[in-house]
């Protein structure tokens, strides 16, 4: 984007002004040397509400720095961080700051009394060291991005610095990543990942509060996206809404297995009785069958009885 450091104002007389009570880096790079202690703090520009910035960049902007707050873990144990946008950094008290489309700071704290002068924007000597990354984004050929602000980033020593250029009108390239080295700025090849923030950067095709567009987005170490709040929040609800329909047709699976599991009981307990009805239908044949056997012994012996007494009477 274009230079849109604020322009210099002259110096305001400031008496008695209490000392800044910084805000320390829990840890990381060592701050620049402090600046002189007589420079009126009052005098630096830390806004001037000129309105500046167009609609893409704008989005694009917010989109590299919400993801962060509602989505991203942090770099790990407990560590703080600040992602901010159109923020004024000053190296030394003087004008003009730089103001970088987004930054990115770790191990920082924004003081809980933001609205003083001498903690609304992001005065290093303040902070304790500079951001690790800055973001350019690329919306004309005024700004200089490759040219007087690498530089100027480079002195800084800012870790990585990150152009941005959709239209490509001042590279070739859309995306590029430069990391210091030796107090210059080395162009990173591959798959843009910053080991030290634990973040990487890809350009992905979709759509963003209803704006499809070729977005910069931050990712993980796997390469997947780090999320805005509305796509986490629709993820979840997705997840919840699978997990609920698992649910459910667990259930529905649990009473059909419950039902089959009745019906081969009823079936066991049919063949059951069939068995007890075969068994006693066998057992009242055998019994007519000894009847029947009884009878015609009885039978037979009335007759031999019988044969015996007219034998008799016939003697």
């Amino acid at each position: 984007m274009p230079d849109r450091s604020p322009a210099p104002r002259p110096a305001l007389p400031l008496a008695n002004a209490p000392p800044a009570a910084p805000v320390r880096a829990a840890r990381g790079a060592a701050a620049p040397t402090a600046p002189a202690p007589d420079i009126d703090i009052e005098s630096l520009v830390t806004e001037d509400d000129t309105p500046v910035d167009n609609l893409p960049s704008e989005k694009q902007q917010r989109l590299l720095t919400e993801p962060l707050y509602s989505s991203w873990a942090g770099p790990g144990g407990g560590r703080r961080f600040l992602a901010a946008a159109n923020v004024g950094v000053f190296p030394e008290r003087r004008n003009p700051a730089i103001v970088p489309d987004v930054l990115l700071s770790l191990d920082v704290q924004v003081h809980k009394n933001w609205w003083d002068k001498e903690h609304r924007t992001y005065f290093v000597w303040e902070f304790g060291k500079v951001p690790d990354l800055v973001v350019e984004i690329v919306s004309n050929r005024k700004g200089d991005e490759v040219g007087e602000k690498r530089m100027r980033y480079a002195r800084m020593g800012v870790g990585y610095y990150v152009v941005s250029d959709p239209l490509r009108q001042v590279m070739d390239d859309e995306l590029r990543v430069y990391r210091l080295s030796a107090g210059s700025y080395e162009l990173r090849e591959g798959r843009p990942w910053f080991p030290e923030l634990g973040l990487g950067m890809t350009l992905w095709e979709g759509e963003f509060e209803g704006v499809r567009n070729r977005w910069l987005r931050w990712t993980d170490a796997q390469g997947e996206l780090i999320p805005t709040g509305k796509q986490r929040a629709e993820e979840e609800a997705a997840a919840r809404q699978q997990e609920a329909a698992a649910r459910q047709a667990a259930e529905i699976r649990a009473q059909q297995e419950a039902a089959a599991r009745q019906q081969e009981a009823a079936a066991r307990q049919q063949e059951a009785a069939a068995r007890r009805q075969e068994a006693a239908a066998r057992q009242a044949a055998e019994t007519l069958v000894q009847q029947e056997a009884a009878a015609r012994q009885a039978a037979e012996a009335r007759v031999a009885e019988l044969e015996a007494l007219l034998g008799r009477r016939s003697t």
